[in-house]
């Protein structure tokens, strides 16, 4: 390449991003990042691929976190949702992430150094404990990617029972999973969902979310 294009290549790209598709150096780190997290415990993990952007997004408008003060992610994983939600998210709000993989967790408190973002060490069946003990009122919003489908049954009943438990009345859950199986564990609770299809993901996901009634 001669020089002048070289030089209209770091331009364009800029010094720390390359043309990899749709993917930048980060998001490419994540990746990897992610698939090992899937090679070292796949039921927990769910996915080999971090969220697209598309899927980021509707989220975001899902859970309504532009008015959120109080928002739970169960199954942050790299961060990349995460991200996409501090973003989203009011200044003064507060952002509780439950990690069950220890090395995202660790990888999550070294690439997102954001005072308003909380994270925990555990499982979600913790939810209230750990709500509790940062002093959180009930969440305006929970979002999860953790797999219903993969989980022990019991395991998911105590996950959707507090989640349920946690949610105060109007506030929403939105999960996003490749299979339904999250619908059976969470209606019985919170009744019966908005369902949608995000084609735009790798593989794509069903998005579901409920509304807690009451006033």
């Amino acid at each position: 390449m001669k020089a002048g294009a070289r030089s209209r290549a770091k331009r364009q790209f800029g010094q720390s991003t390359l043309p990899l598709g749709n993917l930048d150096v980060g998001q490419l780190r994540d990746s990897i990042q992610f698939l090992r997290g899937f090679a070292r415990n796949p039921a927990q993990v769910g996915s080999v691929v971090p969220s697209s952007r598309h899927l980021e997004q509707r989220l975001v408008r899902e859970a309504r976190l532009s008015e959120a003060r109080t928002v739970v992610e169960l199954g942050p994983g790299t961060g990349g949702t995460t991200a996409a939600f501090l973003r989203a998210m009011s200044p003064v709000a507060r952002l509780l992430a439950i990690e069950l993989d220890r090395e995202f967790h660790r990888h999550l408190g070294t690439s997102l150094p954001d005072p308003r973002l909380i994270l925990e060490l555990g499982s979600a069946e913790r939810l209230a404990d750990f709500l509790a003990a940062h002093r959180l009122p009930a969440p305006d919003a929970i979002v999860s990617r953790i797999p219903f489908s993969t989980m022990p049954p019991a395991v998911s009943d105590r996950v959707a029972a507090a989640i349920a438990q946690a949610l105060r009345p109007g506030s929403r859950f939105v999960a996003y999973q490749v299979r339904a199986h999250v619908a059976g564990f969470v209606s019985p609770y919170l009744g019966e969902p908005d369902k949608q299809w995000e084609v735009v993901n790798v593989p794509p996901v069903r998005v579901f979310t409920w509304v807690k009634a009451g006033h």
